[in-house]
């Protein structure tokens, strides 16, 4: 077998040893087998995340990537089988780490709070920008070792989480850090989007919303500034309060986008986090 020195030289000037392609494949076969892990374990711990979230949005968002991660793991199987090796999985520390920082935010932030969701959209972005980045390597794997079929197969997942990445961008920028911040002023007049008594300040020209409110009308958050959330009817989502404007909800997942968004960039008024 040629040694390490010589496969590098040997991809680096773009030759192919049979050596060089053995060792690419086996790289490209652990890879796809922390994936695999990495999928399994996230249909596991996602339904945690959705039932922990305070916002019908979010808790929808998580349920669709749900379904899209069980038909990934499908999709992984059928990697496997298209280049003749058995499906098998070895341990994935760096999602293992993510899930544990995804319970972390669980246990501690407050319930029904606007702050939780925004934490758990930072945690969910975290696992898409792992995620990201491990299906961009395979990709470029697959294709580098003549492997069509699974680099087709690896593009569509690669395509779902960065559009889930992208989502969820958009979630947080159109209410939910708005009112997180809110949450954060401590207000004497606010309390906690799972009870029904919100924002009532007349002064500010903002007005009570009435305690029939339920947390299925998410007009009843105030962000104490320019939204409010739009309540979903009949497949369309409408904002109201000054500055905001109708906006289409995100298809299947019941999102709220505000403006394009990059990756990972869902921070109020800033260009990094959430």
């Amino acid at each position: 077998m040629a040694t390490i020195g010589k496969q590098i030289a040997d991809f680096f000037a773009g030759g192919s040893t049979t050596d060089n392609d053995e060792g690419l494949r086996g790289l490209f076969v652990s890879e796809l087998q922390g994936m695999y892990y990495a999928e399994k374990a996230l249909v596991d711990n996602m339904p945690n995340m959705a039932d922990a979230a305070t916002t019908d949005e979010v808790r929808q968002a998580f349920q669709h990537h749900l379904e899209e991660t069980r038909g990934q793991v499908t999709r992984l199987e059928r990697i496997f089988d298209s280049i003749g090796v058995s499906a098998d999985d070895k341990t994935c520390n760096a999602i293992d780490g993510l899930a544990d920082d995804a319970d972390e935010v669980i246990s501690s932030t407050e319930s029904g709070s606007l702050t939780r969701d925004a934490g758990l959209i930072i945690a969910a972005q975290k696992v898409e920008h792992h995620e990201i980045a491990a299906y961009g390597s395979l990709h470029a794997l697959a294709q580098l070792l003549g492997y069509t079929e699974a680099a087709q197969l690896i593009e569509q997942s690669l395509q779902e989480e960065k559009n889930t990445d992208k989502k969820l961008t958009q979630l947080a920028e159109s209410f939910v850090n708005e009112r997180a911040k809110a949450e954060g002023k401590n207000d004497q007049n606010y309390s906690s989007p799972n009870r029904l008594n919100y924002y009532e300040d007349d002064n500010n020209g903002r007005s009570t919303v009435g305690s029939e409110s339920t947390s299925g009308d998410r007009s009843g958050y105030a962000a104490g500034a320019n939204y409010q959330s739009g309540s979903a009817m009949d497949n369309t989502t409408s904002y109201s309060g000054s500055g905001s404007t109708d906006r289409e909800p995100m298809q299947q997942a019941g999102f709220s986008p505000g403006r394009e968004g990059s990756s990972g960039n869902a921070t109020s008024g800033g260009t990094l986090g959430v």
